[in-house]
């Protein structure tokens, strides 16, 4: 049977989550996610996601101290992205740079401790080449911080406050893992050869930087920046509707309902209300276009996608749009990682069969 794309082909079982579009659920491991991201943090329900269960005391301080020791880039990690030319997008410094680590970093490791280093790593590098792309001096790692108050401490040099750490946090654990996505399959598809951890995200990182995939929510930032205040909102949806065009952030592949996660991300900036008035223009919007969707598209069933609220909290917490897909990535690398370990567990490679169709030629 051909399905262009492998489309609605499963290709692999698995126990790390689950996607239900019908239903609007999505599930790491079975527990909703919506039930994870309250209790745990960032780190929690990354080694959730690698070893199917949540550390205790001893080990909660053993995967800190690993996350730590990520953190510390290898002197030649550090000199090749600093030799990087500036204008390099931040994507392809992360695949470089991710693509350096091997044999030496990884001796003797655990596919799960270099899981570890790898994801603490990602948002060093990020933040180094950013700086650098900026003509900043580098923002050296605060060992007192959490995964995600570092990362935005290295980005700007300013201790972030409790506000911004818990919207960007839970950005974080909403998006580090969605199914198989095409991220997620290039990086089994690497990892089913047999070949090493490094090759399988550096796959993965290339492949989110196409915008097909990773594309940046930099379109719902353009779209609440043109409507500026409340008062602005249905002049500027009803002006795009009669034109045909586009509104973004609303629509999804996969969910055929709101997407569990725009829910969250939704609730998340319900809470900060009258802190931001971004946040706050953000939920009005939300509200008034759901009405005009149906008003002008009815039967549609065009809801709220993750990236509507993403840039909202991206945009609150004054994050530029370059770094948009970087962080999601910085996210994700959690479930590409988690997918590597699952596919090497049972492993089989990945080897589908094409049919040719051009001329043949006696």
């Amino acid at each position: 049977m051909f399905q262009k794309g492998l489309k609605d082909v499963i290709a692999v079982h698995t126990k790390i989550a689950s996607v239900d579009g019908d239903k609007g659920e999505l599930r790491y491991r079975g527990v909703f996610v919506g039930e994870l991201i309250a209790t745990h943090s960032f780190e929690e329900v990354a080694y959730f996601m690698w070893s199917g269960v949540f550390p205790d005391e001893n080990e909660r301080r053993k995967l800190d101290e690993k996350m730590r020791v990520g953190r510390e880039l290898p002197p030649h990690v550090m000199a090749i992205i600093d030799a990087l030319p500036a204008d390099m997008a931040l994507m392809d410094a992360m695949r470089t740079a991710i693509s350096a680590y091997g044999y030496t970093e990884f001796k003797d490791e655990t596919i799960e401790d270099q899981a570890i280093k790898l994801t603490a790593a990602l948002p060093v590098i990020i933040a180094r080449h950013y700086r650098n792309q900026q003509g900043q001096s580098i923002i050296q790692a605060d060992p007192a911080l959490s995964h995600t108050a570092n990362y935005l401490w290295m980005l700007t040099g300013v201790v972030p406050n409790v506000v911004q750490v818990e919207a960007l946090e839970t950005y974080l654990k909403l998006t580090m893992e969605h199914g198989l996505n095409a991220s997620t399959f290039a990086a089994r598809v690497t990892i089913s050869t047999e070949s090493d951890l490094t090759s399988a995200i550096t796959s993965a990182i290339g492949t989110m930087k196409g915008p097909l995939h990773g594309g940046a929510p930099s379109g719902v930032i353009d779209l609440l920046e043109e409507m500026g205040t409340q008062e602005n909102i249905r002049s500027v949806v009803e002006d795009k509707m009669k034109s045909g065009e586009r509104i973004m952030g609303f629509g999804h592949r996969i969910y055929k309902t709101e997407d569990p996660r725009s829910i969250l991300l939704r609730d998340k900036c319900m809470s900060m209300s009258g802190e931001d008035d971004w946040l706050d223009l953000a939920t009005a919007a939300e509200k008034e276009i759901i009405s005009l969707l149906e008003e002008y598209k009815p039967g549609r069933k065009l809801y709220t996608n993750v990236e509507y609220y993403a840039a909202a909290i991206m945009r609150s917490i004054e994050m530029p749009p370059e770094l948009f897909t970087p962080t999601f990535s910085a996210a994700r690398i959690v479930g590409w990682t988690a997918h590597a370990i699952e596919q090497l567990s049972d492993n089989t490679i990945f080897r589908p069969q094409s049919v040719y169709v051009g001329e043949l030629v006696d």
